[in-house]
């Protein structure tokens, strides 16, 4: 008997599969993260075809930083009603209104999102958190392993890591830890716009070209809204945008692009050269260090 050799995305995609039944079979209380961006959709994906035709096995959640973009709010929601889920929300506005976070100065509210999540990990008591994150976007995220051990604190050592050898993971932990799990670790963006044109898969309308008023800053278009406003001299300018990547709506900048289909899509990140969080994700420019230390602290 003979075996057709998988193609690159079946070997991704048979790989992810094997790590989300790897960490459900040794687990007992999973949870996906899930905010409706193309990483957690792609990831959602898989999950579904891991069971099929059983049930997802273990909720969603997000943490909703009070500044989502309300377009992918709303396919959040729709995507987990269609696929009869359960979706657990921790929303930073609720720490901010009883005093437990204070705003920012600068306004963003992603880097608050760290306690809000590990409350709802403890409240839940999930064991295993699934994070869309891959080693291409960020030199802190290209440290992590596939399975990466969390402390009683929620907090990452990147000294202390394990090894994953012949795709052999290790979710072992004592009470009050838990492990974080990145099916999509081996990923580029690449990979997943050639998934979603291969799947068909559906992502909010905002991945693709629109037109939307826009101002500069730092060298990103910012979107004019309830929690982004032009200052000083900054002014308002109508483009054809598109994003590359979704979060908070205050450090998250659009790309100007004519990029109408998933087809266009792969053709310019083909000739990218900068990840999606490097060109337009203001939080992760604070420090050269920024996402390492938040995700020292507990940040997915």
């Amino acid at each position: 008997m003979t075996y057709e050799p998988l193609d690159l995305l079946s070997e991704l995609e048979s790989e992810s599969i094997h790590i989300i039944r790897e960490a459900v079979s040794e687990l007992e209380r999973p949870v996906l993260l899930f905010s409706g961006g193309k990483d957690s959709v792609v990831m959602l994906h898989l999950a579904l075809k891991a069971f099929w035709p059983a049930p997802l096995p273990f909720p969603v959640m997000h943490v909703d930083t009070g500044h989502n973009f309300p377009e992918v709010l709303e396919f959040r929601d729709q995507a987990v009603a269609d696929a009869r889920l359960r979706l657990v929300v921790a929303k930073v506005q609720d720490y901010i209104d009883d005093g437990r976070l204070e705003e920012r100065s600068d306004g963003t509210r992603n880097p608050l999102q760290t306690q809000p999540l590990l409350d709802a990990i403890a409240e839940h008591r999930f064991d295993a958190v699934f994070g869309g994150g891959r080693r291409d976007e960020e030199k802190a995220r290209a440290k992590e392993r596939v399975v990466s051990l969390r402390d009683e604190f929620g907090q990452w050592d990147p000294r202390n890591q394990r090894p994953e050898l012949w795709n052999l993971y290790n979710p072992r932990h004592r009470p009050g830890e838990h492990v974080r799990v990145f099916p999509l670790s081996n990923w580029t963006e690449l990979d997943i716009w050639r998934y979603i044109e291969r799947e068909n898969i559906v992502l909010p309308a905002l991945y693709y070209a629109h037109e939307r008023e826009v101002f500069q800053r730092d060298g990103m278009w910012l979107a004019v809204g309830p929690y982004s406003q032009p200052r000083g001299k900054e002014t308002v300018e109508t483009k054809l945008v598109r994003y590359r990547t979704v979060g908070d709506m205050s450090c998250t900048g659009a790309v100007e692009s004519d990029a109408y289909t998933v087809a266009d899509i792969l053709v310019d990140v083909a000739a990218t050269r900068i990840s999606e969080r490097g060109a337009t994700r203001a939080d992760d420019r604070m420090t050269e260090a920024a996402m390492e230390d938040r995700k020292k602290e507990g940040y997915f």
